[in-house]
């Protein structure tokens, strides 16, 4: 669909053809860039005025053509409404100055080549003339970078990110995106703002990130976040995995093995697991020791990496739900890569039932681990793990296995207040079940064995 045909754009060009803002009203940003690009549009609906935009916002409103009253940032010559469901953003155009420790501009009207050369991407810059659908190139350098792919500010770099810090890690997002290269004088001014990235917000800079981790090539973007220092800035415990070597079949550091692992995921994965395969090997580093023979181990990693995973998350500002996920991955990889075609029933149930939903995340997880490790090593007993897990009657027999004391029932037995202990009983009796040596609903039972191995502490 091209932008044209967008049914919120098209009701805006006629209702406003034949008005004083014909001439006067282009579409920007994005939407143009991907319309020369011949990709998808975008959902996002900018457009840029030389004139009034709120005005404009309010004479839709009045037309009968918006959703709802138009919301207004008068400080920013800026209005958004709904069409036809479409978020729809429209903007006065303006220069922009900054103060240095803000990243909100002090903003002021101005002609349409002003507003153009504030914005942060040559690629970002084309306008398109809403009425007559021409393509505008005022930089005289968008087209050329798009045919080129190299990104690249319309203005000095430095003062770009300098201005908003944001920007750098946005260049990263596109260059990823549409696989460009950053054009060598604004990677350099990167590197040279990267601390600047000090006066984003963490929500934003999360933002960001995740919009990286989710696109095809996410662990490109997690090296150029490496190569620029921007990763030092809101991850630094990411770096200590860098040159950090390893045995057992490895053919890469714990740095580079992580990212063949993150790349290795198939391209629908969704964002939790792949936080859980860029931190499963997090915590190596601070656990590596060395054998007599001089072979590498990381004892208990899996239980370091939790932390920092926890650690890095909070810092974002991830939601708990996410973050109770992605570490109970972490926590598990281990446990899933000692599988074994011997095991017995009971401990597959233990797995699937510890893995708490995420089951075949965990899988997905510990192929990459693997091909992440060696590109050629063999995942026939993950496969077959798989598809022990997923039988239908073997998963509905797993989570309808219950302790045969709840918890009141164990207190009264017990005499034990609610706590961490009532927790371990309580999971102890359900191991039994799931071994096969406790019937589910055989109370009598589960009491003397509760009595037998609790009763004395």
């Amino acid at each position: 669909m091209t932008a044209d045909m967008n049914p919120a754009i098209k009701k805006i060009r006629d209702v406003t053809a034949g008005t004083a803002y014909g001439g006067r009203l282009y579409l920007v940003g994005g939407i143009v860039r991907d319309k020369v690009m011949g990709r998808p549009p975008t959902e996002d609906v900018d457009l840029v005025l030389e004139g009034d935009a709120i005005g404009l916002a309010r004479f839709l409103f009045r037309e009968g053509i918006a959703d709802h009253r138009p919301v207004t940032y008068p400080r920013f010559g800026t209005a958004m409404v709904q069409i036809e469901g479409r978020t729809v953003e429209f903007v006065s155009a303006r220069r922009e100055s900054y103060a240095p420790e803000s990243r909100k501009p002090h903003v002021e009207p101005a002609e349409l080549i002003d507003d153009i050369m504030r914005r942060d991407f040559t690629i970002n810059t084309l306008l398109e003339d809403l009425h007559t659908g021409r393509i505008f190139d005022l930089t005289h350098r968008g087209l050329a970078d798009i045919e080129a792919k190299i990104i690249r500010t319309p203005t000095d770099p430095d003062i770009t990110f300098y201005d908003d810090p944001l920007r750098m890690l946005r260049a990263i997002r596109f260059a990823v995106r549409f696989n460009f290269e950053i054009e060598p004088g604004t990677l350099l001014a990167i590197v040279r703002n990267a601390p600047r990235l000090a006066i984003v917000s963490r929500e934003r800079i999360r933002d960001e990130f995740v919009k990286i981790m989710l696109k095809e090539e996410p662990a490109r973007g997690i090296r150029m976040l490496k190569d620029t220092g921007l990763l030092q800035e809101f991850m630094p415990e990411l770096l200590v995995m860098h040159g950090v070597t390893q045995d057992g079949g490895h053919i890469h550091d714990v740095w580079e093995h992580s990212l063949h692992a993150l790349q290795s995921l198939p391209s629908q994965a969704d964002l939790t697991l792949r936080l859980a395969v860029l931190f499963h090997d997090i915590g190596k580093p601070y656990t590596k020791t060395l054998d007599a023979a001089g072979h590498s181990h990381f004892y208990g990693h899996e239980d370091v990496g939790v932390e920092l995973a926890k650690k890095i998350m909070r810092r974002l500002r991830f939601s708990n739900s996410r973050i109770n996920r992605v570490v109970c991955l972490v926590s598990m990889h281990m446990r899933i890569g000692e599988y074994r075609s011997e095991w017995k029933d009971s401990a597959v149930k233990r797995l699937l039932r510890d893995a708490n939903g995420d089951a075949s995340d965990l899988i997905l997880l510990a192929k990459a681990d693997r091909m992440g490790a060696n590109p050629n090593a063999s995942l026939a007993d993950l496969d077959e793990l798989q598809r022990r897990m997923e039988d239908s009657l073997f998963k509905q027999q797993v989570f309808e296995i219950e302790s045969p004391l709840d918890g009141n029932e164990i207190m009264s037995l017990l005499g034990i207040p609610p706590g961490p202990r009532l927790r371990i009983i309580k999971d102890y009796l359900l191991d039994q079940v799931i071994e096969g040596k406790l019937a589910a609903g055989d109370k009598d039972a589960a009491r003397k064995l509760a009595l037998q191995k609790f009763g004395g502490e």
